[in-house]
């Protein structure tokens, strides 16, 4: 169980790295446990098309700098993405090891070292393409724009980024727990890739500071990459009062001060089942909650967040309280508690009960119920959306409905991986060049990663 200090020191070593890095002699035992498949499963469970077994080959090889390519190549956030990645369902869950109930290969791992190799060379592997009179604006520097951006300055496109926040990275930066990523790692990540020559405008917001018709005008093509909105509402009463935060906004003051200054929070309700509301919990215990309650609506089998995420906020201390619903935060001044009531489910449909009522008490109730979907910077556009609110595209260009506009990433998928988003980046930016050089081959040195799209 995690220790529930608040001192600055111990919240240090609570929020540090969960995953350490490999040793250069870890690495060689785990490449030499490759089977090197020829038909991958580990390939196709990733979004971008990573070609593990080659990059594993390279590591074998004595080769970092080269399986640190191969990633870029598929994926510019490979960096990041050997961090983040949720690896027990994507390359490593496909793994033929775990097929025979064995350990598979620490693809996360492996990746990180040959990504680490890059960064530590400080130099990427490879250049923008010729320079180009076309120009194309990125709006959002997360992981869906900054993959967007990148590919585009490979096929020698003048690009521009617009970001809102005074730091580009989106949930990279922001939103990720500190002990998956701290901040830092994204930001290194982010200032190797704009090497390329991307021009990055921070702290204007499109749609206010500025006009949307300006960027159509002004730009040959525009990707949209804004992500989701905020968090969602309980829509009960108190919800208002002090003490009652959002997860990403608690999340984004943890990584911004690795705790420090935070409020405390001695008991802790955090109201959600999904993998955001397991890193509010757990890192309300790593900055010093003494009592974390995650509470969710439904059974433990419903949970959609990640089955190795709920074993660690167990493994943290959270308790983990099921099929209860919120109704009212109560409290004078600030939050002191919240009621709840029971629930059961019947044919699948959620029934509350009216008469098993009970109140937990607490000084923080965190809100973890998903994000609403980013509506405005779309309409603003003109792009059609789907009947869930996320922008429509063609799935194979990712271009909206409004011709010369693309879009990717959370505001498209709903709210998936940093992988997701990075591999939507990379089909917009060929949709990108396919439409404003129609019959026009790619620069030299582009050929692999189109052909991991």
């Amino acid at each position: 169980m995690m220790a529930s200090s608040t001192g600055r020191s111990a919240w240090r070593d609570n929020l540090a790295e969960l995953k350490k890095p490999l040793s250069p002699e870890a690495v060689r035992l785990e490449a030499s446990r490759c089977l090197y498949c020829h038909d991958a499963p580990c390939i196709q469970a990733c979004p971008t098309s990573i070609d593990v077994p080659r990059f594993i080959r390279q590591l074998a090889s004595f080769d970092p700098l080269g399986a640190g390519k191969t990633i870029l190549e598929a994926n510019p956030l490979g960096h990041s993405c050997a961090r983040v990645c949720p690896v027990p369902v994507l390359c490593e869950g496909a793994c033929v090891y775990a097929a025979w109930n064995d350990e598979p290969v620490r693809i996360a791992g492996l990746q990180r070292y040959a990504t680490d190799a890059v960064h530590s060379a400080d130099a990427l592997p490879f250049d923008p393409g010729p320079e180009s009179d076309l120009r194309v604006a990125v709006v959002g520097a997360g992981p869906a724009g900054v993959s967007c951006a990148t590919y585009l300055r490979r096929l020698g496109f003048a690009v521009t980024i617009f970001e809102k926040r005074r730091l580009p990275g989106g949930l990279n930066t922001f939103g990720v727990a500190e002990y998956k990523m701290d901040r830092r790692t994204s930001l290194e990540e982010l200032r190797l890739l704009f090497r390329l020559g991307c021009s990055v405008v921070t702290n204007r917001e499109v749609g206010r500071d500025l006009a949307p018709k300006k960027l159509l005008r002004d730009f040959d093509a525009v990707f949209l990459g804004p992500g989701l909105a905020g968090t969602r509402d309980l829509g009960i009463l108190g919800e208002d009062l002090p003490g009652v935060v959002d997860a990403i906004s608690f999340i984004e003051r943890v990584k911004a001060r690795r705790g420090r200054g935070l409020p405390s929070g001695e008991r802790v309700v955090v109201v959600g089942g999904g993998n955001t509301a397991i890193d509010a919990a757990t890192q309300s215990v790593r900055t010093g909650a003494k009592r974390v309650i995650l509470a969710y609506r439904r059974g433990l089998a419903d949970m959609p967040a990640y089955d190795f995420e709920v074993a660690l906020a167990k493994t943290d201390g959270v308790t983990l309280l099921m099929n209860a619903v919120p109704k009212r935060v109560l409290g004078l001044r600030k939050a002191e508690s919240v009621e709840f009531a029971r629930t059961s489910t019947k044919a699948g449909r959620l029934i509350e009960s009216s008469t098993e009522l009970f109140t937990l008490p607490c000084d923080r109730v965190i809100k973890a119920i998903g994000q609403r979907k980013e509506n405005a910077l779309p309409r603003a556009f003109g792009v059609a959306l789907n009947g869930d609110g996320t922008i429509k595209t063609d799935p194979d260009t990712l271009r909206t409905s409004r011709r010369g506009v693309y879009a990717g990433g959370d505001a498209v998928n709903g709210g998936k991986e940093v992988v997701n988003a990075a591999a939507d980046g990379k089909r917009a930016a060929w949709g990108i060049h396919r439409a404003l050089r129609p019959g026009v081959p790619p620069p030299p040195d582009n050929e692999y990663w189109i052909s991991t799209l």
